[in-house]
Order: structure tokens, then C-alpha cells, then sequence
């Protein structure tokens, strides 16, 4: 729980720094996609902080490719 407790706060901290410099610059836009990052970081933090088992892309990418993988060095045998 503290855990959690400490990523909402330095969360707000970052909006709270940058969020008004935005702001004054209308950067609407540039505001979207600092919330959007900042909520998928902010997903992934309080779920690393909970243990929870989070997938390595990399995984999914060994799915894709590993079939071709094994054709081309099947080919090379």
C-alpha cells in the first residue's frame, strides 16, 4: 500500500511540474500524450509494486518470429 501510495504521489508531482508549463504554451496536445504515458507508466508501476507477473515484449516477439526462425534454420541444416 505505501508502495502505491509513494508512485501516486511522485506522479502528481510530475503533473503538478509540468502540467502549468504546458498549459501557458497551449500545448494541448503535448498535455494528451504526457497523460496517457503517464498512466500507462503509472499502470506498470503499481503493478510491478503488487508483484504482478508483467509480460516482456520481447516474449511476444519471439512468438512472432520463432516459427520463420525455425523454417530458415531448418533450410540450413
Amino acid at each position: 500500500m505505501i508502495v502505491i501510495l509513494g508512485i501516486l504521489l511522485v506522479v502528481m508531482v510530475i503533473a503538478l511540474i509540468e502540467v502549468p508549463s504546458l498549459l501557458k504554451k497551449g500545448l494541448k496536445r503535448e498535455i494528451w500524450v504526457l497523460g496517457i504515458l503517464l498512466l500507462f507508466g503509472t499502470g506498470l508501476n503499481i503493478a510491478q509494486g503488487l508483484q504482478i507477473n508483467i509480460p516482456n515484449p520481447l516474449d511476444w516477439i519471439n512468438v512472432v518470429y520463432k516459427p520463420f526462425s525455425d523454417f530458415l534454420f531448418g533450410l540450413f541444416k
